[in-house]
């Protein structure tokens, strides 16, 4: 039997990328994105409830990010769901969960933020980018 280990992300980011380069000096870029849907509670007020999801991508796909995502900007992340761990200065045995994003796709515009209505998928002239792609500066449109 295959496995499959998909995440599909489609939300607000809550704050800037952070960048970071490797020994090797591969980037490696981190954001949270934020996702927001409404229930109604038992007394059939509408609730909302915020998840926050910790995105990390690589290379060059991790340098556009850093370039053009910013705090409060929609983006569209498909990736895999990846749990890693560590030992803190203690000792301790740390865990966090992340999505590694392999497509990305910038929603707003550059310079614009705000949320997307309804969740809608994205558009099919949304700017999108995929892991390994060669990308230059002058194929992004904005």
């Amino acid at each position: 039997m295959a496995a499959v280990n998909k995440a599909i992300i489609l939300g607000n980011l809550g704050r800037d990328p952070e960048v970071r380069y490797t020994t090797d000096g591969n980037a490696v870029t981190t954001f949270s994105v934020a996702t927001t849907e409404t229930r109604k509670d038992r007394d059939g007020n509408s609730q909302e409830y915020t998840e926050w999801h910790r995105i990390v991508v690589f290379g060059r796909l991790a340098e556009v990010c850093g370039e053009y995502l910013a705090k409060g900007r929609s983006v569209y992340v498909e990736g895999s769901i990846r749990t890693r761990s560590w030992d803190d200065k203690e000792g301790n045995k740390r865990y966090t969960t992340e999505i590694v994003g392999r497509t990305v796709q910038f929603l707003s515009p550059r310079g614009e933020s705000g949320r997307q209505s309804g969740g809608a998928p994205p558009a099919e002239d949304d700017y999108s980018y995929e892991e390994g792609a060669d990308m230059t500066n002058d194929d992004v449109p904005f």
